[in-house]
């Protein structure tokens, strides 16, 4: 990527193998990806070109297209507060977390952090910003959240991997009752430094969630790589970062903004803008009000007695705003 360290920082200062990959993902952006757009947008509107109203839905990499014919329509909301919901599920009740630890991870703390912000997250004003999110029947996304386990593997698919062989790995451990087939579970794929995804992994995004057909059931996943592989286009703090593991906290914010979509937009038919923006995305790259940790790093959430620097995830309600809490 060519965007700076500086300048991230001064952002915020078959049956299993035969299983199907759905026809779209969605994902956070790269810096490099985020900043093109946010300068397309101001560009435009500095034209004083007519704004392009078309409804979009998301894309698979964080942006929005334009809508087909079968896209589903707004249901709710009519974006009074920035973001409308389409009529499909959302998960209810318990979210159950799981991490696939793929390629190698020796003694990499990562291995601690992760798993803190998965069990932590849960009961935390931020994670409350969900329950802003409805369905139908006018029932909430629920405040729980459980880190309920997780499976390692060792390069089945490769050290390169498609959309597909992610979905693959997650097959895999499910077939191998490495972990449970959850319909209320999130898994996440977290790949270590030396792994490329080639469908755009540190070029057009650090981090994407889709769901497919696994063992009968429709399963929820997630691709987050670990960014010490491009440290300017996915890493907010490079030099040091609040757990002395820059790329895990790294991470740790691709993890709770593909956690807080996943969740209020599990299948990519429930909650987003007219951009084809979830939740998460309109709030790419923003930390609200920072802190300075001992190491001068910043973080902006303490989550069990660990510190995060995670990015902010959009409120449903008041209009709609960028928050850390609610």
């Amino acid at each position: 990527m060519r965007r700076s360290r500086k300048n991230i920082a001064a952002l915020f200062l078959s049956g299993l193998a035969a299983a199907t990959v759905a026809t779209r993902a969605h994902a956070v952006e790269s810096f490099d990806a985020h900043k093109e757009r946010i300068q397309t947008e101001a560009a435009q509107k500095a034209s004083g070109a007519a704004p392009d109203t078309r409804e979009r839905v998301p894309d698979g990499r964080g942006r929005g297209i334009l809508a087909p014919p079968w896209a589903p329509k707004v249901s709710s909301g009519v974006y009074k507060n920035g973001i409308s919901y389409h009529g499909g599920p959302l998960i209810l009740g318990t979210t159950n977390v799981y991490y696939i630890w793929y390629g190698n991870w020796g003694t990499n703390t990562a291995q601690t952090i992760l798993p803190n912000l998965a069990a932590s997250i849960g009961g935390s004003p931020y994670f409350n910003i969900n329950t802003t999110y409805y369905n139908g029947s006018g029932t909430r996304v629920s405040n729980l959240v459980k880190f309920a386990g997780s499976a390692t593997d060792n390069y089945s698919q490769g050290a390169t991997l498609s959309d597909t062989a992610v979905q693959s790995i997650v097959s895999n451990a499910i077939a191998t009752n490495a972990l449970p087939n959850d319909t209320n579970g999130v898994y996440f794929v977290l790949t270590s430094a030396d792994v490329k995804e080639s469908s755009g992994f540190c070029t057009q995004y650090c981090g994407w969630h889709n769901h497919g057909l696994i063992g009968g059931k429709d399963i929820k996943y997630s691709f987050v790589g670990n960014p010490d592989q491009c440290p300017s286009a996915c890493e907010a703090q490079s030099a040091s970062s609040p757990n002395n593991n820059p790329g895990a906290d790294g991470m740790a914010s691709v993890i709770a903004h593909e956690l807080e979509e996943t969740v209020t937009d599990p299948q990519l038919n429930a909650w987003y803008d007219s951009r084809g923006y979830e939740n998460a995305d309109k709030c790419a790259w923003t930390f609200g009000t920072t802190s300075t940790a001992s190491n001068g790093s910043k973080y902006n959430v303490t989550l069990a007695g660990a510190q995060y620097l995670i990015q902010q995830n959009w409120v449903n309600a008041s209009g709609g705003y960028c928050s850390m809490k609610y």
